[in-house]
């Protein structure tokens, strides 16, 4: 197994379990309201990712990052101010990442061979997923937040902050 492949797999347990961090702190604040359901589907399809990606952690015995801890708390914390402004909010901070992400997997999804074809279909379904998020975010008036732009703008940045420090550490 390539180094690469090692980094892609560590980088998406930390990211899966990023997002299923945020979508614990979205529905603290708003799993009651109308985007409930919404939020308890993204974060059912998160926890699959996440899921899968632990196992292949233990199976290929893979370094997870040392920044998980820190995932955890910044993770539900992104979740639940986004959804403390509100839900538009809390839709674009959905979209920021999932953005980021399905950019992510794609990049990851072309340098994989056909040595790592399942890693490869894998990564492919989730990003489909993920861009299925998006587009449930955008249909839920994420770019109505306060400050799209540049509250979008700050998460994309966080998330690739995140991606490399998850790649190394």
């Amino acid at each position: 197994m390539s180094d690469d492949v090692k980094k892609f797999i560590r980088v998406d347990h930390a990211g899966e379990y990023g997002a299923a961090r945020i979508y614990a702190g979205q529905l603290a604040v708003l799993g009651r309201g109308k985007h409930g359901p919404q939020l308890e589907h993204m974060k059912a399809q998160e926890q699959v990712h996440l899921d899968t990606f632990a196992e292949m952690i233990a199976r290929r015995r893979v370094r997870p990052t040392a920044m998980l801890p820190f995932w955890h708390v910044a993770g539900f914390a992104l979740g639940a101010v986004t959804a403390a402004i509100g839900p538009e909010a809390a839709m674009a901070c959905t979209v920021a990442v999932e953005e980021t992400i399905d950019a992510h997997y794609a990049a990851q999804r072309d340098t994989l061979g056909e040595d790592e074809a399942d890693l490869r279909d894998t990564i492919e379904i989730f990003r489909l997923e993920e861009v299925e998020h998006r587009d449930i975010g955008l249909e839920n008036g994420a770019e109505r937040a306060p400050a799209y732009k540049l509250l979008s703008g700050l998460i994309r940045l966080g998330c690739k902050a995140a991606i490399r420090m998850s790649e190394v550490v």
